[in-house]
């Protein structure tokens, strides 16, 4: 409505057939037989819904909004990302409760907490990622040798994050486990992921702040306990739950772009793997099949798929990073084709870069610049397959010193992460701080005559 828009500002030009046209919403998916089954099915259900008895109906929704109740997730929303959040307030909206029913303003509350209004511009977030940019700052800041009170407040805010206390939609294939993971938004109790756990057990293992508070050693234990409870019988590890690999499901109507799914990745399982490594566990069975599901991930060319991060550059550093926690030698050709891939693709000007484009095999390689955060991804990856001294690691880390600044931070206007492939991508603004303070403090460190050799597992 006219109200909702008072400045009449639309999106018109992004459509090839305007939208009031549009008579084959499920055009794309017609060329696969699952698709055509499940279109098939769907406009069976929907012939056959009048001829239902209609408490049915009542009680099929009741259901549907009893779920969205439960995990309204007050500011913090359905799910704490925005899709969820929205598909909310519009299913509040379509059953015709009023803009001030306590649970639609809920919902429409946790939309607005998303949107970032400048005196120029005005643009909405489709999440908000605390938990995992702490996590990461928190590694770059102890590389960068940062100790006392900014690492002990850091461990402080995450200790109070872990969800001890929600069995969370995961606990549906393993019901077995204890909650004990962190999410990666402020709150967001019923989706934790293993990702984020990861990388905060592994922060605050290597703050040393155990020695004085009693509280994180047990923290530790329990993200270690999830975190293996959670891997899929594959070996691999997805992002918020195990076995998520009914492929088949991706061509339902509404199955957002066929990113339905969340299966088992080389980036996040890479991550645990790193967490396991790096924590002692590395014999642990649990690690030995993860590091079997690595091996068999490899890509020809010596990359690994990135499924959070753009993209063959974030999976192979990942994937590295792990490797070396998990003991496996540099000399070993898994390893030595993870470097050869790096040193490949690194471009003429020293850097890293990769497109989203990228996700499509035709367009593989594609890169439109070097980036700070894709550049540091490459180093540490080197860097912990030990090829610290490789003349590509020395041009990366010049590029690094000389590229372009914005304070602070390195210029980066480029998108390097990704919410799902080939259908939308993110940028943290974080990424431009800390990854490549990360790597240039790592680097300074391994070359210092004298200095600490260790590469730590991320």
């Amino acid at each position: 409505p006219a109200a909702a828009n008072p400045s009449g500002i639309g999106i018109a030009e992004l459509f090839r057939v305007p939208p009031e046209d549009e008579r084959d919403w499920m055009g794309q998916a017609r060329g696969n037989a699952w698709s055509r089954f499940f279109l098939a099915l769907d406009r069976a259900v929907r012939a056959a819904e009048p001829l239902l008895p209609r408490n049915h109906r009542q009680r099929a929704i009741d259901a549907a909004m009893t779920f969205v109740r439960e995990r309204l997730n007050g500011e913090d929303g359905l799910g704490a990302i925005f899709p969820a959040m929205a598909n909310a307030v519009m299913a509040y909206a379509a059953l015709g409760r009023p803009p001030d029913d306590p649970e639609r303003a809920t919902a429409m509350g946790s939309v607005r907490r998303l949107l970032t209004i400048g005196a120029d511009e005005g643009y909405c977030q489709p999440c908000l990622s605390p938990v995992w940019d702490t996590g990461l700052a928190l590694h770059a800041l102890m590389e960068a040798g940062v100790a006392g009170a900014p690492i002990r407040r850091g461990v402080e805010w995450l200790l109070d994050r872990q969800i001890l206390d929600v069995a969370g939609d995961w606990a549906v294939q393993r019901p077995d486990v204890r909650p004990g993971g962190w999410a990666f938004q402020y709150r967001n109790d019923h989706y934790p992921d293993v990702d984020d756990t990861a990388v905060v057990a592994l922060a605050l293992h290597r703050s040393g702040v155990g020695r004085e508070d009693p509280r994180v050693g047990p923290a530790i234990d329990r993200a270690v306990e999830w975190i293996v409870g959670l891997q899929s019988r594959n070996g691999g590890w997805g992002a918020f739950d195990a076995d998520n690999v009914h492929h088949r499901l991706n061509h339902i109507p509404f199955a957002d772009h066929g990113a339905l799914l969340d299966p088992p990745t080389s980036d996040v399982t890479a991550r645990c793997l790193a967490c396991l490594g790096g924590l002692g566990h590395a014999a642990a069975p649990a690690a030995v099949r993860g590091l079997e599901f690595l091996r068999g991930e490899q890509e020809k060319d010596g990359s690994w798929f990135g499924r959070w991060g753009t993209n063959y550059v974030y999976g192979t550093w990942s994937t590295l990073t792990a490797l070396n926690a998990m003991g496996v030698s540099p000399a070993s050709p898994l390893v030595a084709r993870g470097v050869d891939y790096l040193v490949a693709t690194q471009r003429a000007d020293g850097g890293w870069g990769e497109d989203g484009a990228t996700y499509w095999e035709e367009r593989r390689g594609f890169a439109r610049a070097s980036t700070s955060s894709q550049t540091a991804w490459a180093l540490l990856a080197l860097m912990a397959a030990g090829a610290v001294d490789h003349p590509a690691v020395a041009r990366g880390v010049r590029w690094l010193l000389e590229a372009p600044a914005e304070g602070p931070f390195w210029a980066e206007p480029w998108y390097t992460a990704v919410g799902f492939p080939r259908v939308f991508y993110l940028r943290y603004h974080g990424y431009r701080a800390y990854f490549p303070l990360w790597a240039l403090a790592r680097w300074a460190r391994l070359t210092r005559e004298g200095g600490d050799r260790v590469v730590h597992a991320l």
